[in-house]
């Protein structure tokens, strides 16, 4: 029978539900078991494809075109699992499903409440999602005590129940502060969110606890004491300075014994050397590079989640520290770019939405590809350079994107014919895997190694085949390809350093144990620039 682990959170869990279940994962996978996830989030948007990042960070994007939270990106980083539509739901998804149902009379005159016909949503998504897996890992977004995620516990407590204790497991996620002042950990803020959960009939079999050190015995005894778990299933989170230490640490504390036990699961010793090499080669890095992420939303560092582990795992086969330098676009000008950009050794544009800050990145492109420093432009990332290249290189000097002047008189960036009249923002842009073939002879072949590449996509505007000609006649150099529509999905400048942009986001599909070609052939660039290797 299917097995289930459900994670919830306490106040300020900020280990990241998403990275425990991730490595809880990890352990499970490397056991032998197929795994797989499923986030739920209280929210009612659909999903967060329309959510400013400052709201909600990263928008992950899956094979199948699901626009979803960032937590995915953990768990497909962490295993080898790959996530579809049906491994993220929200409560207005959920809500959206059953009131076109009611609409349609599915319900035969009934009342439709809450519980049960909303909780049985929940579950029917739940098992859904965990078709074809020998356990499935479900976290519930939020914190225990918000009136929003009332439905998810319900719906977990009504499985519970139903799955019984061989089948399905509790797994809370709380935080522990050190108050200094007292010179101690202080247990309250554990034991009070596990007793809303025990008010809702909800008893947690395992606790994890972050806090900023190692928990002493003493304090796992009193937690165990106070919320009535096993002093075993007491797991220490403490801060680790690489997120994948934490898989190991898991190891240590026997998380994988104890879940295999409760879940009565036959017990293989989990092969984590692939880890412990990862680990220690990132403990152990002596050479630095300086890399700027030029984007909008450089406050919130979860804007750029996929971007930030991509680059920490280009740092494994590079054997390089990548320091981050991170330039709010909105403040570059022609003035001050220099001083700005002038200490970097490679630069990466990120992707993002709207007009503001485009100038600036713009000035970006143009520093990179005028000074010889690496350069890598990702979705809205290549379309700067594009429009870049086109207004002071190929002399259309009022060149754009519609997306920010619709009446440019070369609309080198602009929406193909199946995206205009496009009216609903949620889920209509380019999403998912596209093939890209890859034109032999360029740096990106030479990248990759390969004729033909999947990458994932998420983006409305596209660079413009009316300019193609002209471009490369300019010596833009479009080394990949999606053939079916005669559509630009990578250029490069050749003669430079490493000048290179992509439409897809590839970001969405590196690994620490796999990272992807782009992102180390990137760094790489950076630490020749940076040692002077031309």
């Amino acid at each position: 029978m299917q097995k289930f682990i459900f994670i919830t959170g306490g106040v300020l869990s900020s280990l990241g539900k998403g990275v425990a279940s991730a490595s809880m994962g990890t352990l499970l996978e490397k056991m032998g078991y197929k795994v797989t996830f499923l986030k739920l989030d209280p929210y009612l948007n659909i999903d967060p494809g329309t959510m400013n990042p400052y709201q909600h960070g990263e928008v992950y994007v899956t094979e199948d075109g699901a626009e979803t939270d960032l937590d995915l990106g953990h768990y497909e980083r962490f295993t080898n699992v790959i996530l579809s539509k049906y491994n993220n739901t929200t409560s207005g998804k959920l809500y959206n499903s059953l009131l076109e149902k009611e609409r349609r009379g599915a319900f035969l005159g009934a009342t439709v409440q809450v519980i049960p016909h909303f909780t049985n949503e929940i579950i029917k998504s739940i098992e859904k999602a965990a078709a074809n897996s020998d356990i499935a890992l479900v976290e519930i977004g939020g914190t225990v005590g918000d009136i929003e995620s009332l439905p998810f516990l319900e719906a977990i407590r009504q499985m519970g129940l139903e799955l019984g204790k061989d089948n399905s497991l509790f797994v809370h996620l709380t935080y522990v502060p050190y108050v200094a002042a007292a010179g101690e950990l202080k247990t309250k803020p554990s034991q009070h969110s596990v007793k809303e959960l025990r008010a809702i009939g909800i008893q947690p079999d395992i606790l994890i606890c972050r806090a900023d050190r190692q928990l002493p015995k003493a304090i796992k005894r009193k937690l165990a004491l106070f919320t009535n778990v096993n002093e075993d299933a007491v797991i220490s989170a403490p801060d680790v300075d690489i997120i994948y230490r934490i898989p190991l640490l898991f190891k240590r504390e026997k998380l994988d014994q104890i879940i295999a036990k409760h879940l009565n699961l036959e017990y293989r010793e989990p092969d984590l050397r692939d880890w412990q090499k990862i680990v220690n080669t990132l403990s152990k890095l002596d050479k630095t590079v300086n890399i700027a992420i030029v984007g909008k939303y450089v406050e919130l560092k979860d804007a750029y989640k996929s971007i930030i582990e991509s680059l920490i795992h280009a740092q494994i086969p590079n054997k390089v520290k990548v320091n981050f330098k991170w330039v709010n676009a909105d403040e570059i000008s022609d003035d001050n770019i220099d001083s700005l950009l002038g200490d970097v050794d490679g630069i990466l544009v990120p992707g993002g939405f709207g007009e503001r800050g485009i100038e600036g990145k713009i000035y970006t492109a143009k520093y990179a590809r005028e000074n010889d420093i690496p350069y890598f432009g990702i979705c809205l990332g290549m379309q700067v350079a594009v429009i870049e290249y086109a207004r002071n290189v190929a002399g259309l000097r009022e060149a754009n994107s519609t997306e920010f002047e619709p009446e440019t008189p070369y609309p080198v960036i602009d929406l193909m014919p199946d995206q205009k009249g496009v009216e609903k923002k949620g889920g209509t842009m380019r999403l998912g895997s596209y093939k890209c073939s890859l034109k032999e002879g360029t740096k990106a072949y030479s990248i990759y190694g390969e004729k033909e590449i999947m990458e994932r996509h998420r983006h409305r505007y596209e660079f413009n085949p009316e300019f193609r000609e002209i471009l490369e006649s300019k010596g833009l150099v479009i080394s990949g390809e999606y053939k079916a529509k005669k559509l630009a999905e990578i250029i490069e400048i050749p003669n430079h350093r490493w000048f290179i942009a992509c439409q897809f986001h590839p970001e969405f599909k590196s690994k620490p144990f796999a990272p992807h070609p782009l992102f180390v052939s990137f760094v790489k660039a950076a630490l020749e620039k940076r040692e002077g290797i031309s």
